[in-house]
């Protein structure tokens, strides 16, 4: 009952205010129709008899063309156009009704006039002045002081939001903007004072306790500089999400949040053929191993929304992928998928899930990738990254899937560990594989794609940052110059998915990374964003290069060409050929040998029998290669083909 009693009294006095402001509009149009003089007795006495009529008609239609639907607090144009309708029409049925009683005697031609444009103004007035008053009341209290970055469609939200806010938590003291022809203009009264670059000058002088980063479609370089600009001024600041991760585009106080580091060493929004890669992979049944994995459960989650016939998980973590089960029931209810707990090794377990599911599509991100783990741990390293991917491939081959992926890393690359060379050696089965394909002109086409490190996986230093952060330090990174190449995990995903749909077969795909980012920059950056300062607040303390750890990493060799392909963020690297067995001197069986040494042979036997297989691996026993500088093209051109042998 409330809200109705509540509702039906701000009509009433709404009805009360308009029902008040006719005869006032009617006698100010005859008293400025007389020259804001006195009203001659005969007009007067016409303009009082006239009144009733000319209350209850405007009354009237001000109720029928809804002017009572709208809110006072939320007064905007389409209330001034449904005033502007009513005072229209009511004028002319005014005219019209007195025309008929009385043929319009004592009425001046220049009244309904100037009786139309007063109640516009005696209407709207009122009602804006009120929105008006309830938005900048916000200057009568106290509030977090804002400076908006970004007088754009985002900052106006926020100025909105803030104004109408019932806490009045924030008060938007202005905006900056790096358009000059906005500069000097006003959002909702609020003024716009300048460009970014006066950032930390404003907020000194117009004691501001809080800077608003309202640019959804910054990349990193333009947040870089305003978080660079933020950290001069001394003040806290905030961001609003990417425009991609807005869904319905508006921006609200609700979704402020911190700046991330993914915000400022992300990159440019990535353009897809989105319509060549649902073609690519609707109505196909695809496969993802390690679906439960940082890599795989992104793919699993992009290939969903690409409409394929059925989806078949496949990891052996239980509780990764009873995880990404959930949010596929949960995101994607009419989805046919299948998910099985099953280790890529088990020959038995991998040969029987494809005769049952016959998939189309082969996306192969199992793998173990903890380069300093792996290390002592090259059994495990070789049985999951090499002869699980043979597994798998070999099943593929065998029950007719038109495709296999290979995820591989840029650690691939003149690897100098055992995660490197394991991932190097399954590069080469695949192309191997593809090469016997062409030469017999039937069977699976095998695709690699190469990229380097993703933001926010489970083994990113991302999150050990942010752990060590929140301890008050030390961060420890290995090396002062350490640098790798990052990526948001949903762009490679999506780029994996392109470059799967465009792949003719043995091609290795090379993502395109960016520039590399140093390690101690990363650190920084996070302890910046955290709101301390390194090395005096937070100290970052160097610990040593790690095994198997390089300086720098490559996605290509340097003797390798990389050709343009369909997409500008996918090359295609040639000029390095499959290792191919019988040109080691292992014969074909080198599979064979390589389960055998897993399963009986010394760790000596094994790394050996790897080494010969990859011989431009320079593992940790050499530990100079770890730091050495990149090798010009001569000379890895010259450990490439000594690895391949003669023709």
């Amino acid at each position: 009952m409330r809200p109705l009693f509540d509702r039906l009294r701000s009509r009433t006095a709404a009805m009360v205010h308009d029902l008040l402001m006719v005869p006032l509009a009617w006698f100010l149009a005859y008293w400025l129709r007389f020259n804001l003089g006195t009203i001659p007795p005969d007009f007067l006495q016409g303009a009082l008899a006239a009144l009733p009529w000319v209350i209850l008609i405007q009354g009237s239609v001000y109720w029928v063309l809804g002017l009572y639907r709208g809110v006072w607090r939320f007064a905007s144009l389409p209330d001034l156009v449904r005033i502007t309708n009513a005072a229209l029409a009511g004028t002319a049925l005014v005219l019209v009704a007195l025309f008929v009683i009385n043929r319009s005697y004592l009425i001046p031609r220049s009244v309904p006039v100037l009786f139309f444009g007063l109640q516009v103004v005696l209407l709207s007035g009122p009602r804006l002045f009120y929105r008006w008053f309830k938005d900048h009341r916000l200057n009568l209290r106290s509030g977090l002081r804002v400076l908006i970055v970004g007088a754009n469609r985002a900052g106006e939200n926020l100025a909105r939001d803030m104004l109408r806010d019932p806490a009045h938590a924030y008060f938007p003291a202005g905006f900056v903007d790096d358009k000059p022809r906005r500069q000097g203009g006003e959002v909702h009264g609020v003024p716009i004072l300048g460009g970014s670059a006066d950032i930390p000058r404003l907020v000194a002088a117009r004691d501001i306790d809080l800077v608003l980063l309202a640019v959804p479609t910054a990349g990193a370089r333009e947040m870089q500089a305003l978080v660079g600009l933020c950290e001069q001024a001394g003040k806290p600041f905030r961001t609003v999400p990417q425009l991609g991760n807005l869904m319905t585009g508006q921006v609200s106080i609700s979704q402020l949040r911190p700046v991330s580091i993914e915000d400022l060493l992300g990159r440019d929004p990535i353009t897809l053929d989105w319509e060549g890669i649902r073609a690519g992979l609707a109505g196909r049944a695809i496969l993802v191993t390690g679906a439960g994995g940082s890599i795989g459960s992104e793919l699993v989650r992009q290939i969903a929304g690409a409409g394929p016939e059925r989806l078949i998980l496949v990891d052996q973590g239980e509780f990764n992928l009873y995880q990404i089960e959930l949010e596929l029931r949960e995101g994607h209810p009419g989805l046919d998928f299948s998910r099985h707990l099953l280790d890529v090794t088990d020959t038995a377990a991998v040969t029987s899930l494809f005769q049952a599911q016959l998939p189309h599509i082969v996306f192969h991100a199992a793998a173990y990738k903890h380069v300093p783990m792996l290390e002592d741990q090259l059994r495990a390293a070789v049985r999951n990254n090499v002869i699980g991917t043979s597994v798998v491939a070999e099943a593929a081959c065998a029950w007719g899937c038109e495709r296999f992926v290979l995820i591989s890393t840029d650690k691939a690359v003149n690897p100098a560990n055992v995660m490197g060379a394991t991932k190097r050696a399954a590069e080469a089965l695949c192309q191997t594989l593809d090469r016997q394909r062409r030469t017999s002109g039937v069977g699976t086409r095998f695709i690699t794609v190469r990229f380097g490190n993703v933001l926010g996986s489970a083994g990113s230093v991302v999150p050990l940052f942010r752990r060590q952060i929140e301890r008050g330090g030390p961060v420890t990174v290995t090396h002062p110059e350490i640098e790798r190449f990052f990526m948001t995990i949903p762009e490679a995903c999506q780029l994996i998915m392109q470059a799967a749909v465009i792949g003719d077969g043995g091609e290795v795909f090379v993502l395109d990374m960016g520039e590399p980012v140093k390690i101690r920059y990363l650190a920084e950056q996070m302890i910046r964003l955290s709101g301390r300062e390194p090395g005096r607040e937070v100290p970052i303390q160097y610990v040593g290069l790690r095994p198997g750890e390089k300086l720098f990493e490559e996605l290509f060799y340097a003797c390798e060409d990389l050709i343009p392909t369909s997409h500008p963020k996918i090359r295609v690297a040639r000029g390095v050929h499959a290792v191919l067995a019988d040109r080691l001197g292992l014969g074909g069986d080198w599979l064979v040998e390589l389960r055998r040494a897993c399963e009986d042979g010394s760790a000596a036997e094994l790394r050996g029998l790897l080494r010969r297989l990859i011989p431009d691996w320079r593992d940790e026993s050499d530990a100079a290669a770890r730091v050495a500088p990149r090798l010009e093209p001569a000379a890895a051109a010259a450990a490439v083909h000594s690895a391949e042998g003669t023709q």
